[in-house]
């Protein structure tokens, strides 16, 4: 049926437009041969397909135009009137004796158009006759496009100021109310529409008015366009006008649309003004349009105005436009009860646009949308709507965004109540947004309560929430979201080191729930902050009267101590047994010594219970030995124990090259250039002569698995250690040892067991060299190196 009625459609058009561009032929016949009987008989007969009731608005539209086109020759026509021989005042006359009244009102208006532009009669006169006329055809579909065409033919023309139409007295309201008049008639039409035909097609019919509305619309367009129109005759005239056409049609299409069209054509400043009577009919409207998206659209254009210049603000001021916004949303939020939370949000996120763009400094302002949202939100489970969610989202990123400052959204009670509401997920992608903004802009966060505040926001990023154990989560986001509160954490500082022990302890306190897979993550910064306020503290000592935890380094080593434990027990020994001898060194560094004892302790506790894995075993020997060496605080006794304790594990390693290594490593503990008290040359030489046995034993097991001996490099890289200690004046090692070590690589090298390696080849060369040129550099030194043949 639906098929047929179109296919009819386009056959009727078919034959209106056969119609029209026959009479038009006709018509423009007449015009040439200048026959104005004639022409407006056909322009009648022309004009008559217009009277059809059969075509939808957008075929009828196809026609319409045909007629306009031809329309506009035979005005030109009328306009001259040496080619017709009748006066315009005459012509007007003798069009309105046209049978039918639809091709009558058309011809009237043309003619009148030209009246118009003769200036025999006032144009204030003419208009408000052709509107009155008008109102002959009450069909929706011709009425509209009739009185449409009035308005093209005569927006021209309006009697405005500086117009050439201007006449005598207040033309500017004449024109206006012409307009609104028009407005009104069109808009009724409109609105009729909707009762036309059979009520099992009204989702169609709806279609086509919806089809219609910019004809409606280009009144209020004109009406914006009229220079006249100040603020105090829109304020008296034009809005009330258009309100009261709006709210008395009860039709939520027209509505919504012709309000939406009021706040988009009139100026900004218009609306400033004239706030409140705006917001007032908002609640007046029907309980079926979309008011939060005017309310939207309406702060969005406000924002953007205030935006445009800084000397507009004392306006908004003025007219306490915050007050009336945030009132009107309440109230249209508070009668919508079945309103959706999205649509609430996001009225909240347009009122805080608003805010920040025009209030900026005014934060109570803020913190009282995020209460409104609060409220609203209050006694609701948490979101799962991700729309409800992006908005919220929207709402919290705004203040971030506009200040570009974590610190001043810190300040706000509501901040972290509205980000309660969020889901697991979302949370955790609004803590991302907070952390990245503070990374963004350098934000240093100084107060022990906002990085308490700062926490709870972040709080799904630092501890387990709603029951989701972490091995549930993407590895790659979860790595991603951990490095992230890693940097944090050294963004939180203060040059007060009261205030700065605060902050230690109060991320502290929160990074140690944090669960085994993320204390890895965020263990080291807090330590290395903590190391930071140490070495800042280093001539303190004792206790600081009046506090309750006093920022001494024995106080920050205690905690230290406390936060790697909870580490080692994670596990994460070879983190922990690291950041062990770090606090180690810092403790050498401020002469605490049991202190740098105690830690080095704990590092070889880890190493002996918790390191099992034999290439860590090996990074972590050496880092022991690189830590100790550096420490300058250790008396006799205590140095002897742990360096006793390093050479017996470095002895202890599985692989024996691990072993000779960590054995030659150790010959540096006995020899401390900076230090005249540790420089046992005999426990050097010790120390290399037991690293040769085992490089020997490995050549041994190497020969006898494999059935040749390995590479040379262990052998080169003692030779190497011989010379350093040689340099530097040991007087147990000897030019004959060197000699003597020499001897045997070129032996080994020479051997056919020996597995031959370029690489350790090369190394030996480029040491004889060295031996070489430090031979022929002559000096003191050259004298040492005379007797070593390389």
């Amino acid at each position: 049926m639906v098929l047929e009625r179109a296919e009819d459609e386009e056959k009727w058009l078919a034959e209106g437009i056969a119609a029209i561009q026959q009479n038009a032929f006709y018509m423009h016949r007449a015009l040439d041969a200048n026959n104005l009987r004639e022409a407006l008989k056909y322009s009648a007969l022309m004009l008559s397909e217009l009277r059809t009731s059969n075509l939808s608005p957008h075929k009828y539209y196809d026609l319409y135009m045909r007629a306009f086109d031809e329309l506009r020759g035979l005005e030109m026509f009328f306009k001259d009137e040496s080619r017709h021989g009748v006066s315009v005042v005459d012509l007007y006359e003798l069009v309105q004796h046209a049978g039918n009244i639809l091709p009558r009102l058309y011809l009237l208006c043309t003619v009148g158009s030209v009246y118009i532009k003769s200036k025999e009669a006032p144009a204030k006169d003419i208009l408000k006759d052709l509107v009155e006329m008008c109102r002959g055809v009450q069909h929706p579909i011709r009425g509209l496009f009739l009185r449409s065409y009035l308005s093209q033919v005569s927006r021209d023309k309006l009697p405005d100021i500086g117009s050439e139409y201007e006449g005598d007295g207040d033309t500017v309201m004449d024109a206006v109310e012409f307009v609104l008049q028009n407005f009104t008639e069109m808009n009724k039409l409109w609105v009729r529409l909707q009762h036309q035909g059979p009520g099992r097609i009204r989702e169609k019919r709806e279609k086509e008015r919806s089809e219609l509305r910019d004809l409606v619309g280009k009144n209020l367009h004109v009406l914006s366009q009229i220079e006249g129109v100040d603020l105090e005759i829109y304020k008296e005239t034009v809005l009330p006008g258009v309100l009261e056409q709006v709210v008395n049609c009860k039709d939520d299409l027209a509505q919504y649309y012709l309000m939406e069209c009021l706040i988009q054509v009139f100026p900004d400043e218009y609306h400033l003004q004239t706030l409140e009577a705006l917001l007032g009919s908002c609640s007046q409207l029907q309980p079926t349009v979309d008011i939060k998206m005017l309310l939207s659209q309406l702060m969005e254009r406000l924002s953007n105005y205030a935006a445009s210049s800084p000397d507009v603000l004392p306006e908004f001021l003025q007219v306490e436009a915050f007050a009336k916004l945030s009132s009107a949303i309440w109230k249209v939020i508070d009668a919508h009860a079945e309103m959706p939370v999205v649509g609430a949000i996001s009225l909240y996120v347009s009122l805080l646009t608003f805010t920040l763009r025009v209030h900026p400094d005014r934060l109570d302002y803020v913190d009282q949308v995020l209460g409104a949202c609060v409220k609203k939100l209050s006694g609701k489970p948490k979101l799962e709507d991700r729309r409800a969610t992006k908005q919220i989202v929207a709402l919290l990123s705004a203040p971030i965004e506009k200040y570009n400052d974590v610190v001043r959204a810190l300040t706000l009670p509501n901040y972290p109540r509205v980000m309660e509401y969020l889901d697991s997920s979302t949370n955790k992608q609004m803590a991302m947004v907070i952390i990245q903004s503070i990374m963004k802009n350098n934000t240093c966060i100084k107060e022990a309560d906002k990085v308490e505040v700062l926490f709870e926001l972040i709080e799904g990023l630092v501890k387990d929430v709603d029951g989701i154990a972490v091995d549930e989560l993407d590895e790659e986001d979860f790595n991603e979201e951990q490095n992230s509160v890693a940097r944090l954490i050294h963004m939180l500082y203060n040059d007060d080191p009261e205030e700065m022990l605060k902050i230690i302890c109060a991320v502290q306190k929160h990074i140690m729930v944090g669960g085994p897979k993320r204390q890895p993550f965020t263990v080291p910064p807090l330590v290395f902050s903590a190391l930071r306020l140490v070495r800042k503290l280093q001539s303190q000592d004792g206790e600081v009267v009046g506090e309750e935890l006093p920022a001494t380094p024995k106080t920050l080593f205690q905690i230290l101590s406390q936060i790697i434990e909870a580490l080692s027990s994670v596990p994460s020994p070879e983190l922990a047994l690291r950041l062990y001898l770090q606090c180690a060194e810092a403790a050498g560094d401020c002469d605490l010594e049991p202190v740098a004892y105690e830690f080095f302790t704990q590092a070889f506790v880890l190493y002996e219970e918790e390191v099992a894995d034999s290439k860590a075993q090996v990074t972590a020997i050496h880092l022991i030995i690189g830590s100790l060496q550096r420490m300058t605080v250790f008396g006799v006794e205590n140095r002897d124990t742990l360096t006793h304790k390093a050479t017996g594990y470095s002895a202890k390693l599985l692989k024996k090259p691990d072993q000779c290594r960590a054995v030659y490593a150790c010959s540096h503990l006995f020899w401390v250039d900076d230090q005249e008290g540790i420089k046992d040359g005999e426990r050097v030489l010790l120390c290399l002569k037991r690293a040769l046995r085992i490089a020997n034993a490995a050549q041994q097991m190497a020969s006898v698995t494999r059935g040749s001996a390995g590479p040379v490099t262990l052998f080169v890289e003692i030779l190497n250690k011989y010379l350093y200690f040689f340099e530097k004046g040991n007087p147990q090692v000897t030019n004959s040892a060197i000699q003597s070590l020499v001897e045997l690589i070129k032996n080994e090298m020479q051997s056919d067991f020996t597995t031959q390696d370029p690489a350790s080849d090369t190394f030996f060369a480029s040491t004889v060299r060295y031996i070489q040129y430090q031979k022929e550099k002559g000096g003191m030194m050259g004298e040492k190196y005379g007797p070593i043949k390389a």
